[in-house]
């Protein structure tokens, strides 16, 4: 398997899974446009698609770092051509740009409410689109949304419906966009079974403590990087797991994943009783 020469197109690439996923590609060779807002260091989270892109070239690869909105229809058009005129073309679309507030109805404000759905939903919407003639044009052309399974299960729903909302949309996008593209573009999506030591994890919802108790971005890398190396016209229309994924990939060893080997993994949202966790995994 190898992504040597192939063109990556990450949103939110600048930290957290997006930049794991640039620099496993990256140690092929690469070529990453690192597509994200954040141009200035921000006061709480690390990196800027400039720190990202110097570690991709440390790695190996090529960067392109972008100012992208995904928000912003314009500004996604003229990052993908910006995109396409470097590199000469785009193989891989990751749809990695979120936002997130876990709140329920009545303290979700409206300004939240349509930030989570026009970065998450919308915003993959229009990337996918974007990026698509493209793709078309590309050997072995993926698209892959950091998207939960589709399971309507209400308890998903019930303590944060706006955030569901803009998370299961994004799923829609690939399960639409899987048929309407079949046998041309692969669209899939990944999901972690556990909380994955991001900078949402740390300063949104648990802390240090909870940044313990999950795995690495590396896992999310390494299932999205056998993702990408599988043959696009058969490969489509999935919802993976990461561990269950690689499970089937022939991985067997999750512990060098985890954070803090002492602690118990978090269970991550919106992971369905139908997929269980791989032989010796222990969740909570």
């Amino acid at each position: 398997m190898s992504l040597a020469g192939k063109t990556l197109f990450i949103t939110g690439a600048s930290r957290g899974i997006g930049l794991a996923i640039a620099l496993k590609a990256a140690r092929d060779g690469a070529n990453i446009a690192v597509a994200a807002k954040t141009a200035e260091p921000h006061k709480h989270l690390p990196g800027t698609i400039y720190s990202a892109a110097e570690e991709i070239e440390a790695a190996g690869g090529k960067a392109l770092p972008l100012i992208v909105d995904v928000r912003d229809e314009a500004s996604v058009y003229e990052g993908v051509e910006k995109c396409v005129a470097a590199f000469g073309g785009i193989d891989i679309c990751v749809n990695n740009a979120s936002a997130i507030q876990l709140t329920g109805t009545e303290a979700t404000e409206m300004k939240r409410f349509d930030l989570m759905n026009q970065v998450n939903a919308r915003g993959t919407f229009l990337t996918s689109k974007a990026c698509i003639p493209h793709l078309k044009k590309a050997a072995n052309p993926h698209v892959l949304a950091l998207s939960p399974p589709l399971d309507l299960a209400p308890h998903w729903f019930g303590r944060h419906v706006a955030y569901s909302m803009a998370k299961y949309g994004m799923s829609l996008c690939m399960l639409g966009m899987s048929d309407e593209y079949r046998g041309q573009i692969a669209f899939n999506g990944l999901w972690p079974r556990t909380g994955i030591a991001t900078a949402a994890i740390q300063f949104a919802l648990a802390g240090d403590e909870g940044m313990r108790m999950c795995r690495t971005p590396e896992i999310m890398a390494d299932a999205a990087y056998a993702i990408f190396n599988k043959p696009a016209a058969e490969f489509t229309g999935n919802f993976l797991i990461d561990d269950s994924f690689l499970y089937e990939q022939g991985v067997r060893d999750f512990e060098p994943y985890r954070v803090d080997p002492s602690r118990p993994l978090m269970p991550d949202f919106f992971v369905p009783e139908s997929i269980p966790a791989p032989p010796g995994v222990k969740i909570g």
